[in-house]
């Protein structure tokens, strides 16, 4: 290589440093525009949901006119505010207006996917009861995200629970003893759940594992000593084990529990009944 040639070569490596180091400045310069301009963004959007929400809808009943005029008034503001469409849906599901409510928590997921695809899921499975959506929803999530909990159980729980009510027992059983492994292996046996314990014996019960579920349905009793429907489903085991006064006694048992309203306490079972849950009037 001549003289001429090495010359050129060092202005170029010049050039092109210069050159990245300025692209570099205005990237750096872009974040940090775009981090302040996301901050001013949220702060103004925080006082939309205070004024519309907060001192607004939250002034009225869930289920009133107002509750929903309030609300469109900070969407008129804002329409991309994914809570206000979350708060908006939610009083339809609550009222069992499954389709009209759904529109808006599409809306929420929409703007706003890693808060409120995971909850638009459980929705699907405990309210709507579309469960093949609630399993796409929740695996989609996953993918995405990675494992996590929603209103107290984990993803998996709910993609188990989807599958027991599509009637494909084998494999919600397969779900649910792998969650449950999982949680054992990092949170420990204080960390279980009685309703996670109960569905996993139900998956086993609908495939005639008496004596499997009869274990799990003891686990989840030792949480929640007087669950009606735990008692209830063991006591179905045994009559199909032969084991026929006990069953009566157990059932007895049962009955009086579920008459005291001892049955699931899910929060949302005042809304819903859930799978499996018994009508004891």
């Amino acid at each position: 290589m001549n003289i001429k040639q090495k010359v050129f070569l060092v202005l170029l490596i010049g050039i092109v440093s210069v050159g990245c180091n300025r692209k570099n400045d205005s990237i750096n310069l872009e974040s940090e525009v775009t981090s302040e301009e996301l901050k001013i963004k949220q702060q103004r959007q925080d006082s939309i949901i205070e004024k519309y929400l907060t001192n607004g809808a939250k002034e009225y009943s869930y289920y009133s006119k107002e509750w929903h005029e309030n609300i469109d008034k900070g969407l008129a503001v804002d329409s991309t505010i994914a809570y206000l469409w979350q708060q908006k849906a939610m009083p339809y599901f609550k009222q069992s207006k499954y389709e009209v409510g759904m529109e808006y928590i599409d809306k929420a997921v929409k703007y706003d996917r890693r808060r409120w695809q995971d909850y638009r899921a459980f929705i699907k499975c405990i309210f709507a009861k579309t469960y093949r959506d609630a399993i796409k929803g929740f695996k989609d999530y996953k993918k995405r995200y990675g494992y996590s909990y929603v209103m107290d159980h984990s993803y998996d729980f709910y993609i188990a629970l989807s599958y027991l009510q599509l009637n494909e027992f084998e494999k919600a059983e397969e779900i649910f003893k792998k969650d449950h492994e999982k949680q054992l292996a990092e949170n420990g046996k204080d960390w279980l759940h009685h309703i996670d314990l109960f569905y996993y014996a139900i998956s086993k019960y609908e495939q005639g594992k008496y004596t499997e579920a009869i274990e799990l349905f003891d686990m989840a009793l030792e949480i929640h000593t007087q669950f009606s429907d735990a008692q209830a489903y063991k006591a179905l085991c045994l009559r199909k084990l032969g084991k026929i006064e006990e069953a009566q006694e157990l059932h007895s048992i049962a009955y009086a529990n579920g008459k005291q309203g001892l049955t699931i306490n899910e929060d949302n079972a005042v809304y819903e009944r859930y799978p499996y849950q018994i009508r004891w009037h």
